[in-house]
């Protein structure tokens, strides 16, 4: 079995915190490489990620990586920030350039997740392993495939170590990034995200948002199978567990599982494969 890694969110009340507690423990059976931890643009998790960070850490015993975003935060902030999480024990980080929040006037003093990168360099050097994003099925604000391959290069210019790509269902679409990247001078490892499927309406609105396809002959299977939920759970399962075995199959180097705080999904898929 290749390296896998999980991602979740931070908790913001008693009982999502029982529900990521929940899931860590049942999802650390499986010994992921690490757990990441994702960021709220603008500060609205800012104080919830290191709490769960350190969570994730001193109870569940994971290597977990924050998510760091360039958007709201000025130079200072970031770098206390950083100072914290080495200071906690974070040797891993994802840098992304995030998203501006609906209402917020103007983003923070580093534009691109490429500036990020080169910060975080620029700051502490090789201390921490730092993960970058990448879209196999384009950036959804990229002018074109080019373009984004570009923007995506530039980060690992900058310093990056490894990428984990927007979820997809499209084996192809990631192997024809993967060899343009290679193309493109990209030599860092590339690790497919995987996003496992447990409610098929919420998974639309996701898709629509961020830009990540969902085949026709994938919706047309969902639709057949009406509100049996445990129908749609099945079948998801299967999608992606076949997914999974192409793209190991095909010389992903690991597989990066988003979880939503979820372990049920996740686990369904990871039976599966092993």
């Amino acid at each position: 079995m290749l390296p896998i890694s999980f991602e979740f969110y931070p908790p913001k009340t008693d009982e999502q915190r029982r529900q990521l507690d929940r899931t860590a423990k049942k999802l650390a059976v499986h010994a992921p490489e690490y757990v990441s931890c994702t960021f709220g643009a603008g500060g609205s998790t800012l104080s919830h990620t290191p709490e769960t960070v350190r969570r994730l850490k001193q109870q569940h015993g994971f290597e977990a990586a924050p998510h760091l975003s360039c958007v709201g935060g000025s130079r200072e902030e970031i770098r206390e920030l950083l100072k914290l999480y080495r200071a906690i024990g974070v040797r891993r980080l994802v840098a992304l350039r995030g998203d501006l929040p609906s209402g917020m006037g103007q983003a923070g003093d580093l534009r691109y997740a490429s500036d990020l990168v080169a910060f975080i360099r620029g700051e502490f050097g090789a201390q921490f392993h730092i993960e970058v994003g990448c879209y196999p099925e384009v950036h959804p604000q990229a002018d074109d495939a080019r373009v984004d391959l570009r923007n995506f290069k530039s980060k690992v210019d900058a310093g990056a170590d490894a990428a984990i790509t927007q979820y997809f269902y499209n084996a192809d679409a990631y192997f024809h990034f993967v060899d343009s990247a290679r193309k493109a001078g990209v030599t860092v490892p590339i690790v497919p995200g995987i996003m496992p499927i447990s409610n098929f309406g919420q998974l639309r609105r996701f898709s629509e948002a961020c830009g990540a396809e969902i085949p026709r002959w994938m919706q047309r299977s969902m639709a057949a199978h009406g509100d049996d939920v445990d129908a749609i759970r099945e079948l998801g399962a299967d999608i992606v567990t076949r997914l999974c075995e192409r793209l190991v199959a095909g010389g992903a180097p690991a597989l990066h599982f988003y979880t939503l705080n979820l372990a049920r999904p996740t686990q369904a898929v990871l039976a599966r494969l092993s």
